[in-house]
This record gives structure tokens, sequence and C-alpha cells, in this order.
């Protein structure tokens, strides 16, 4: 009895629930005004994640941001407890913030912080609660220590090597590598676990040409930890060779390996259970071993795999589902195959959720006896407690409330009383989460305000449709009402209408509605009031509107713009030519109603309209002047002039008259000789755009009597041009006026969008409706919003602009957005749903782990680990490479840093690109960037790099010459400005040519250090095509092609160079006599050199036509040369030949006729290749010959004397030292030479100038008698000395072996 009595009342609390008055919450103005002094509990802004990461080298910043009226205080507590911040003189918190920062510059670990931090933000309204923060401090252990054995395995047997990283925090991200940093090459044989083991289906013998190293990459640390690598020993029945020319099949059958069925490696056995959590990823792996090597496939129980959202990788190994919902639970089975059989394992998925919002709690503002509800509805697996909390303490323990009942997830407020304001939270938590959301509850009494302007002046047009704002606001809601002239009661119904924001609308406004409107706020508190002035205007009209006019050249056209307007309002005419403002020359006269043309000529046909323009409205009308020839140009031109144009059509009849057509028909006028073409029906309206003709339908000449479509509510006048060869007629008299019915609209607004211009806003845009689609008076469009995927309601708002502003958003997201458009006869359609984004912010996050690979001359593969997609804070653009050219690896050479940029667009989870465009051989950095529509996020880490070297650029310049008498051709030519690597040397390739004729191909090589060439021509009239390559290791480059120059006598054509690049195909300049408009070149002065000259000129070409040919002509043969020049003088013009006299001018290149004065220079004299070479000469290679022979035998001489005991100096033999045979060098190695190898003959010295001296040290000092007995130690040196008198020695002043007539008595 008991229960059923418990259920009758909660049935009836149900209904009660069901009838409840949901009033009542009271939408604050965000007027600043209002904002400022409005009281109001705290509220949470902004604060730190859940689970908080952070980076032991970094100060701890955890973020608590709130706000409130009056300004909030914060506290926190740590592990449950108080947290008391001043004592601990690490910790300090933000001004007006609850914001902590804890710095280590004093000592301190970041370990001692860790813990559960959760803040409160209070003032005398209540209490608002962060989430619990739980702080850990990153952490990337090292490997243990550990030595491993060998791995011995069989070839063809599976094969686990464990990685087991350390455990960090968060978890590091493993790959493998060798031992030489080279990464492990995967395939469906070889392949990594999500475990990071490396699984091996079969093992083959080529496994065991490396080692293998699992690496540990930490992100917040940025470093990367190895393990000791494995080393695989496999025993075989056959050795390990090149098998590439097998398959897979053959390869196991040909190494004798057997084949086996798959067994499963990873899960084991038959059967496995995974769990994962809504909206996470779901990762399912199966990696099976067999020989050949098994292939994968997934099937899921009861149903297809969802293939829009699974993902297979690893070789199928991987099933992927990026967001899993509870339909993604069920039995997925992974089947392993081969040729010797199959297994099946299945794995049974769980998908369980944490708390998730329905319907989440927000601030109400109630004044005092009204009445309200919190709600607050969370979903889950398994479903979530709700738990509500008052001030950040259980609603149990909290002080009571009459005024409050709690009911499961609803909390119902009735006749709330000041004073009751307070903080509300809603805990939802099951075993995989929670979720902590904050609800003030405020109360508000308020006397009336006033929001806008005081005493506005509003100027309307009579008969228009006019609304007169007053914005107020109150607590509890005032109740307003309008008065004219501070009379009468006040003003609802008839003409008038109030809206609930307090807007007044008159529906026809009149000149009686003038005067000053007084709006009156009221409620409990008090009253305000504001005053509203209104000005009717007479409206504008143009009563004589310009009409189309045929007029001979020569004579005078008059266009009419006659305007009737308010004389209180101010009125600007302007007229138009083709729709652009038109420039009044002298032959053209305005005054108040005219436009006057004197003189006419074909340049004033067109188009001309008369735009008139007040404060509050515009109106234009238009019309159309055509120019003909006199009748006196010409008597063969007379009888074209027969024809004419026709006569305006006559008698227009309206008939059979509907909603939304009319039968309009007309006589034809006389064609005047000319054949009518069509009929151009035109209409003008008097409500939208009154005096204003348009066109409305073409019809061909035949007809008379036509259908015209119409618009609704709309009052048209009809007229009728006839066209033919000659022209269009002048129009026809107006039709009677014919007045559709209005309807609603039956357009629906384009181009609607949404967008945020700043962070926290979407502005919604539209196009408006043709004039001709409004159906109606009193056009407005209602906007509806709301965020799409969430229980919001729809939001609307009705405007009469083009653009509504949603404030207050969160950072990019998703909103569905239509637009109606509604007139006095009712609303369009709807448009269909457009989805439009809130405003973008910086993105938070970098991309990581940027790495290059594969790479080569001209690009590189890039790969980088992509960012969380939430980090972006907008719409994803790209994925930014900003890289730049560092260096050349080339010595010496010097390259522009200038930073380049490209975009990578890919979303995919393993992201990668290529980078082209590279210049080889070179030294690159570069770094990578997300960007969203507006911004680029943080940099990530820089990569450095090297291109290989690649095909050098072609040489610099390729020059030919003939030498004096016209038996050789000298070649000569520079280095590539871009070598692409070193040097190893040029190729050159030449052949005849004669005339259509071409020889054998001749090739030859240089080394990198040869730049010219000389070649013997058979006859002067012999001539060549020459093709030169440098080249590097890679192989040959561009190629420069050029032709050997045509004797004095031969007729030549221009070459057309282009400055420091491969010469183009010889063409003849052309020259034409077109002028300039004042444009000229002078100032042309040469700098000449030996084989080159810097050229300058002054021009006043605009910058968009700065090209010019530089022409020069060599004086001794008379041939010319033509540069291409496309940037602004000084240039540099290489290639001339040294001591030569050239003639120069610059002349423009679209312009030929504008030139420079010639100018005669000549380069000066260097060393020139027909002169005769002495090293050629026979005479003076016999004399070298001779001279060389000479000294050969004064060196054999002097050696056999030295080896008799010839005297020597022993002045040098006492400085060596004792063991000079066995010195050593710094590198290691040990030189045996003897110092007399490195010392000149004894007794002779060779200057400078290559003369013979006497030596200091002479044999005489050495001869007997004398003093030269002892040296400087008191030794003897009579033993070392031939028997010779010293006056023979003193008369010779040279010893006997320098002499070439002893020398000879020697050898005999």
């Amino acid at each position: 009895m008991l229960t059923r009595g418990r259920e009758v009342a909660l049935a009836g609390l149900s209904l009660l629930l069901l009838l409840w008055c949901e009033v009542c919450a009271i939408e604050v103005p965000l007027d600043p005004k209002i904002q400022q002094d409005l009281k109001q509990p705290p509220t949470i802004v902004k604060q730190s994640v859940k689970d908080y990461i952070v980076d032991p080298r970094d100060n701890i910043i955890i973020e608590c941001e709130a706000k409130g009226n009056p300004v909030p205080t914060f506290s926190w507590l740590r592990n449950g407890r108080f947290f008391n911040v001043v004592k601990d003189p690490r910790v300090s918190m933000r001004r007006r913030s609850g914001t902590l920062e804890i710095g280590f510059r004093s000592g301190g670990q970041p370990e001692d912080y860790e813990g559960e931090y959760q803040c409160f933000a209070s003032n005398e309204f209540g209490t608002a609660l962060s989430n619990k923060i739980l702080l850990r401090v990153s952490k990337s252990p090292l490997w243990p220590k550990e030595v491993l054995e060998p791995v011995v395995v069989s070839e063809g047997s599976q094969l686990i090597l464990p990685c087991n990283p350390p455990p960090g925090l968060p978890p590091p991200h493993t790959f493998w590598m060798s031992s030489a940093m080279m990464p492990i090459v995967q395939d469906n044989r070889v392949s990594m676990g999500l475990n990071g083991d490396l699984y091996f289906s079969n093992v083959l013998a080529k496994d065991a040409t490396t080692d293998y190293s699992c690496n540990a990459r930490f992100l917040f640390t940025h470093t990367i930890q190895q393990k000791n690598p494995f080393t695989l020993k496999v025993l075989s029945k056959e050795p390990f060779n090149d098998t590439s020319g097998f398959n897979h099949t053959d390869l196991y059958s040909a190494r004798g390996v057997p084949e086996t069925p798959p067994t499963f490696m990873s899960p084991t056995g038959g059967f496995s259970s995974k769990m994962v959590l809504r909206g996470e990823q779901l990762l399912l792996e199966c990696i099976a071993a067999g020989v050949p090597t098994p292939s994968i496939k997934w099937i899921k129980k009861g149903g297809e795999l969802p293939m829009e959202k699974v993902r297979l990788d690893k070789f199928n190994k991987t099933l992927r589902i990026m967001s899993v919902s509870e339909e993604d639970s069920g039995e997925y089975n992974c089947m392993a195959i081969n040729k010797i059989g199959s297994s099946r394992h299945s794995i049974s998925v769980q998908v369980k959720a944490a708390p998730y919002w329905l319907d989440r709690p927000s601030n109400l503002v109630l004044a005092p006896e009204e009445n309200g509800q919190l709600v607050c509805r969370a979903s889950g697996n398994p479903k979530p407690s709700i738990q509500w909390l008052v001030n950040g303490e259980p609603i149990e323990s909290a002080a009571p409330n009459p005024s409050r009942q709690v009911i499961g997830d609803t909390i119902i407020f009735r006749s709330v009383q000041m004073g009751n304001s307070e903080v509300y939270q809603c805990n939802a938590s099951n075993e995989h989460g929670y979720l902590l959301a904050n609800a003030f509850v405020s109360i508000l009494d308020m006397a009336p305000r006033m929001l806008g302007p005081k005493n506005q002046l509003i100027k309307v047009m009579e008969n228009n449709r006019t609304f007169l704002d007053c914005p107020f606001f109150g607590s509890p809601l005032p109740l307003l009402r309008w008065f004219k002239n501070g009379q009468g009661s006040g003003l609802d119904g008839g003409q008038y209408r109030v809206y609930i924001n307090g807007t007044l609308e008159i529906k026809r406004v009149r000149q009686e509605d003038q005067g000053t409107y007084t709006c009156v706020a009221n409620n409990i508190m008090g009253n305000a009031e504001n005053q509203v002035h209104l000005e009717v205007k007479e409206p504008t009209q143009i009563v004589r509107a310009p009409e189309h006019q045929s007029v001979n050249r020569g004579s005078v056209a008059r266009f009419d713009c006659r305007v009737n307007h308010d004389p209180t309002l101010p009125i600007t005419v302007t007229w138009l030519k083709n729709d652009k403002p038109l420039y009044i020359g002298w032959r053209m006269k305005t005054d108040e109603d005219s436009l006057t043309i004197n003189n006419v000529n074909e340049g004033d046909e067109g188009t001309y309209m008369c735009n008139v323009k007040t404060e509050l409205e515009e109106h234009s009308a238009s019309a159309r002047l055509t120019v003909l020839e006199d009748e006196t140009v010409s008597a063969s031109n007379r009888s074209a002039l027969h024809a004419d144009r026709p006569e305006p059509p006559m008698d227009l009849e309206l008939s059979d008259p509907s909603e939304r057509s009319v039968r309009l028909t007309w006589i034809p006028g006389d064609d005047n000789n000319s054949p009518i073409r069509q009929f151009l029906v035109q209409y003008e309206e008097d409500q939208w755009e009154p005096g204003k003709w348009q066109d409305l339908s073409n019809y061909t000449g035949d007809l008379n009597s036509v259908i015209l479509k119409l618009s609704p509510f709309v009052n048209y006048q009809f007229r009728v041009i006839a066209i033919n060869a000659v022209g269009p007629s002048r129009p026809s008299h107006p039709s009677p006026p014919y007045r559709t019915t209005g309807a609603a609209p039956d357009a629906i607004p384009g181009g609607i969008q949404g967008m945020g211009s700043k962070k926290n806003n979407m502005e919604i845009t539209w196009e408006p409706l043709k004039v001709t689609e409004r159906n109606g008076p009193n056009l407005r469009y209602m906007v509806w919003w709301r965020r799409q995927d969430t229980s919001e309601e729809w939001k609307s708002i009705t405007t009469k602009g083009l653009k509504h502003v949603v404030h207050d958003t969160e950072t990019y997201k998703p909103y569905e957005i239509k637009v109606q458009a509604i007139n006095d006869f009712g609303s369009g359609p709807e448009s269909h749903i457009v989805i439009g984004y809130s405003g973008e912010d910086r993105p938070t996050e970098a991309p990581a782990n940027l790495r290059v690979t594969n790479i080569n001359s001209t690009k590189v593969n890039v790969h980088w680990t992509p960012v969380d997609p939430s980090s972006v804070l907008g719409e994803f653009k790209e994925y930014r490479v900003y890289y730049w050219r560092v260096s050349s690896l080339v010595k010496g050479l010097r390259v522009k840093q200038e930073k380049n940029t490209k975009g990578f667009s890919s979303t995919s989870p393993d992201p990668t690109g290529i980078l082209t465009g590279l210049i080889p051989y070179s030294s690159y950095k570069m770094y990578m960037v997300v960007a969203n529509n507006r911004y680029e996020g943080p940099r990530s880490n820089t990569v450095e790099f090297q291109t290989k070297e690649g095909l050098p650029a072609a040489p610099q310049y390729f020059k030919i010459l003939h030498t004096r008498y016209r038996d050789n051709i000298y070649l000569e030519w520079g280095k590539p400005l871009e070598p692409n690597g070193i040097l190893i040397g040029y190729t050159l390739k030449y052949h005849t040519v004669n005339g259509t004729d071409l020889g054998d191909m001749q090739v030859m090589n240089f080394h990198s250090n040869v730049t010219d060439f000389s070649l013997p021509l058979p006859d002067r009239f012999t001539h060549y095509k020459f093709y030169l390559s440098a080249r590097t290791k890679v192989g040959a480059g561009e190629v420069y092609a050029q032709e050997s120059p045509h004797s004095a006598n031969e007729v030549v054509p221009t070459d057309v160079w282009v400055l420091t690049t491969v010469p183009t195909t010889p063409s003849t300049t052309t020259t034409t006599t077109a002028t300039a408009q004042e444009r000229k070149i002078w100032n042309l002065t040469v700098e000449p050199n030996s084989d080159y000259a810097n050229v300058s000129w002054n021009h006043d070409f605009p910058p968009d036509s700065i090209e010019f040919f530089v022409e020069f002509t060599l004086d001794s043969d008379g041939s010319t040369k033509t540069v291409l020049v496309n940037q602004q003088p000084p240039i540099q013009l290489a290639g001339l030949i040294e001591g030569a006299k050239y003639r120069l001018r610059v002349y423009s290149y679209e312009q030929h006729s504008i030139s420079s004065k010639s100018v005669t220079f000549q380069t000066s004299a260097a060393y020139t290749k027909d002169q005769v070479d002495i090293a050629t000469q026979g005479w003076f290679i016999g004399l070298m010959c001779a001279v060389a022979l000479l000294v050969l035998i004064l060196l054999i001489v002097c050696f056999i004397k030295r080896s008799r005991g010839g005297k020597y100096p022993v002045r040098d033999k006492k400085d060596l030292p004792l063991d000079s045979v066995d010195q050593k060098e710094q590198d290691g190695s040990f030189d045996y030479r003897s110092d007399e190898d490195n010392k000149p003959l004894q007794g002779s010295q060779t200057s400078l100038d290559g003369n013979v001296k006497e030596s200091d040290d002479s044999l005489v000092d050495y001869g007997e008698g004398g003093d030269g007995q002892f040296n400087e130690d008191g030794s003897f040196i009579g033993q070392y000395t031939v028997k010779k008198d010293k006056e023979e020695t003193e008369g010779n002043e040279s010893s006997e072996a320098t002499s070439p007539v002893n020398a000879i008595y020697s050898l005999a």
C-alpha cells in the first residue's frame, strides 16, 4: 500500500514538472553598465585539465580563473586537505586569479608537488569549484642494465624480440632500429606489435645480417633511449645469398624451410576480450606465424565491418576505429591464412562509457518570488550517479532552503527570496570517470534601466513601416508602455504594436505621426523612461527620368533628371556612365535637373545613370546614348543610312490578369527599312525603386502579344522598345498601371554562412532577397542557430539587416544555422540547415617527432606525429613546413638563406609528405607548424639534413673565339654557379655544321680544373656546334650549347642571349615604328674590363615594364649580339673579347623604337691566345734541355765527391739531432729520410732571383793550416778534409766539387 502511494506521489510530481512554468529565467543583457553593477556568484572560466602532466624542467602552473561580482577569492585543496599557499615559499598565486605558480629556483623537486588539486572561487554569493586536477610529473626512466645473449633460432621458426620499455609518464613511443641507426624494415612477415615487441612470422637467414634495438621516445623530454641490441643467429640448411629472383614460396622451398600452417603469436589462443571507452580509439591486433607468411583478414560477427570508420594498418594486422561508440561493440574475428591452412581468433569488444552530458545545468537568474529549476542529466555505461552540491558541500548537509526541492537530477525553486543566491555543483560519476558542472542561482532585484541612447532622433520616409526601439532591463521584468507627446493612454493596437523587447512598431507612418514618443518601464523597484523623436519626411522621387537617345555625331545630347524631395533633406545628384562615375569634361555641363553633352562623338556612347541620394534613401534612373554617323560623311555611305531605327510601339493594352501574370499587347511602329529583330519589355514600379525602368524580358520581332511573368505586391507599368539592325527605338508610352497582390516570400536567402571574426563569436551572414522577391512590405529575416550534436534548443532573432553576431561562443564549435525571409503577408520557406563555426584561436600543440627519410638530391620524405585535432582550435588547413638552405656543401659557395614554405593537408595518423625543389649537395633546416584558417601553432623541433649530390647546372658562361689567323678555335668556360656536388670534370661534345648536314659527334672529357680548350680549324669556313656540360659523380648536368662564330665576310644572324643562362635559339630582332607615350632611355654608360663590362642607364618605364635589350656590335667583324635584361640597371655584360672595340645601345623590349644613343667602348688588353707562345718554340726547348743536362752532371759530381770524403760544413752537422734516422712524425708514422735530402748542395745556395751565390761556409774555412783545426766543441777536423793548399782554394774561391772541369776529370 505504501509502495502504491509512493508511485502515485511520484506520478503527480512528474505531472507537476511537466506543467511547471519555466518562466522564469531572466536573460541578463551584455550591456557593460549592467554587467558592472550586477552582483553575481562566481563562475569558473578557465582551469587546467583533469590529468595534468608537467615537464620537470619547467615551473608548474595550475590554472584557475573565475569571474563574479564582487571579485572572487581563491583557495585550494591538495589531496583533500587545505593547501596553505602563503606558507610555501615556492608557491605563489597570481593577482585577481587563482592560478598557482610553483618555481624551483630556490630548490625543491617537482615530484614533491604531485597530487590531486581542486580550486575554490568564492564571494558573498557562493562558491564555485574546479575539477579535481591530478598533477603528475613527466618521467623518462633509463633502460635497466642487462646483458643480452645472442638469440639462436632455426630458419622458418617464429620469433618474438621483447621490447619492455621503461614505464615512462606519459608512456613512451617505441620503434626498432639497428645499432647503425637504420630503421628495421617492416612488412607482412616482420612487424612491431602494439606492446612494442618485434614479431617475426618466420625467420629467414637474411634476418641475421643486422642487429635489433628497441628505442623509446619520450614526448615531454624529447629524448630517445636505446636498448642494448639483440644479435640474431639463424640456423639454416643453405648458406644465405641473394634470392631476389625468387618469389616468397620459391624462397622457402629453395632453402629447404618446411611449410607450416598459421598459429597466432599475439594474442595467443582462440579467444580474447577487449574493453574500450566511448569516444576513445579501439585497437585490435592479430599477428600470426607460419610458412609461408600468413595473410590476415578481419570479420565482425553478425554484420559487416563499418568501413567508413575502420582502418586496417600494418599489413592488416591492426584494426583501428578512431572514435568508438556503443554500436562498435561485438565479436571481431581475425583469420590467418596461408596455403597450408588457416586459423581463427575471436576478440570480444565491450564498449563502456565515462559520463557524458545530456542536459548540462546552466546559470539561473531569478527575481524575488519567481520560480525556476536546474536540470542535470548525464549518461554513461554503467549509468552514472548524480550528486548535487551547494557551494562545494553535499546538498544533504547544506543549510535548509524552503524554496528548494531536489528530485533526482532536478532542483526546483519556488518563490525565491533575496539571499538565496548560491552556486550549485552537479557531479555525474561512474567507475570510468566523472563530470562536474557549476551553475549559480542568482536572486536579483533591480530597478528598471534604459539601455538605449537618450533622446534619439529618428528620420523616416512617409508611408514606410517604422520601428522605435527602447531596450530596457530590470528585475522583476518591468512592464513597458509607450506615449506620444506625453499625453493620452499607452500606444498599442491599431497601427501601433508593442513587442516584448520594448520596440514600438508603426505599420505605415504618416505626417501626423511625427512627434516625441516616450517609453516608460515600471516594476516594484521603480520606473525609468526614455524619449524618441520621430521626423517624417516626404519621399524622394525622380519625376522626369532620362530617356534613350540616338543622336548624330557632332550634335548635342541632353538627359533630364528632375527630382522632387523633402526640402529639409539635403540631396546629392551624381551621374554615372556604364556604372562608373562620369568625368565632367569641357564638352559636358550639368545643372540641377539635366546633363548636356556637346559635340557628341563615338566615345560618348553608353548608358548614363542619374543617381539621387539623401541620408535616408537612394534612387536612380538610366538611359542609353547611341551615336550615329553624320549623313554628310560620304556619298558612298548615304545608301547605308536610308535604314533607321524603328518607330516606337503604340497602343499598349493589358488583358488576362491573374495573381502573377498579365498579357501585354502592342502595335509595332514603322521599321524604317530595317526589319525589327526583337522587342524589349521594360517595367517600372513605384514602391521599391520608383522612376527606374528595368528590363523584364525580350521577345522576337514577330510577336506583339506576350504573357508577362510578374512578382507579388508590385505596382507595375510597362513600356516596349523595338530593336532593329540600326538600334533601339524610343520607348513606347507607358501602359496602364497593374498591381499584383501580396504574398509571403517564395525565395530563400542565399549565401548563408557562419564564421567567427573573434575566437568567442560567430557572424551569421546571408544575401538579401531581390526587390522582386520580397512579395510584400516590411521584409525582415528570421535567423535560427544552435550547437550541432547537442540537445540545445534553437535560438532565433528577427532582423532587417544582413548579419547577426552570436557572442560568448566556445572556440571553433559547429553550429546549425538557417535563415527565413518574412514580410507582412507571412513567412517564406526555411533554408536548408547550414553548418557554421565559431571563431578560431591559435593552435596550442606543435607537430612532434619531425624527421626526414629517403633524402636524395632534390627531395626528401617528411614524417611527423600529428597533433591532437582538438588542439587545432579551428578548421584544420595544413601542416606547414618552413625550410631554408643554410649552406652549400661546396666549400666557398655562398647561398641566400631564403625561407620557403610548403603545406601538407594529410590527416592520417601516420602522415608523410614529399618536400621537392631542393638544391643538391646543400645543408637545410626546417620546422613545422599546424595551421588553421587564421593562425599558426607553435613550432616543432628543428630538423637539419643534407641533400645528396646531383647533376650540376650549366657552366656559367661558354665563349668561343677565333685566333688572329683563323687557324684555331679557342673555347673558354666558367664553372657552374650551382655545382650541385663536387665537380669531377667537364664533357665537351662537338660536330661540324654545314647547313643542314651534321658531322660525326666527337666527345672529350676534361678535369675539373680545366676551363679552356683549343681546337685547330681545317679551314676558315668550317663551323662547329659545341655542347658543354659539367660532371659530378652523379653524371653530366645541363648542357650549354654554342655554335662557333662566323667569318667576317659571312652573313651573321642576331643571337639572342639571356644573361648567365643557356642561350636561346638564334632569332632575328624585329623593330617596330610604334611610338611610346613619352618614354625614353638616357645616360647610357659603360665601364669596360678585359672580358666583361658594367652597363648602366636611366629610364622612366613603370616597374612592370623593365625588360630591355642590350645590343652590342663587334667592330672587327660587324657581328651583333643581343642580351635580354629583365632587371633594373646596372648589369654586368659577360663574354666579351679582350682588347676588342664595341658599339652598344639599349632599347625597350616592348617598343623597339625607344632606344638610347649608341656608345663605343673598348675592352682592356689581356693575354690573347693567338700570340706566339715561347714555351712551344724549338730553340727555347733545346736551350732548356742543355741547361737541365748540365745541372744533372753537376749533381752527379757533387754526390761522388761527398762519397769520397770531400769537405762539407761541420756547422750544419752539429745542429742535427743525434737520432735523425729514427725521427717520429706527429701522426705516429716514422720518417726515415736524412736531413741531407732536404738541403741544397753544400757550397752554394740559390737566391731569390735564381743566381748562384757563394756559400757562407766555403771549403776554405775547413782547409789545413791556420786556426781552423778545431771546431766549436774542440774536436779535430783534419780527418774530414782533403789535403789541399789553402792558397789554391783562395785563388779559386770555390770547392773542387763545384767545378765543371774537375767533375769531368773525376768521371775519367
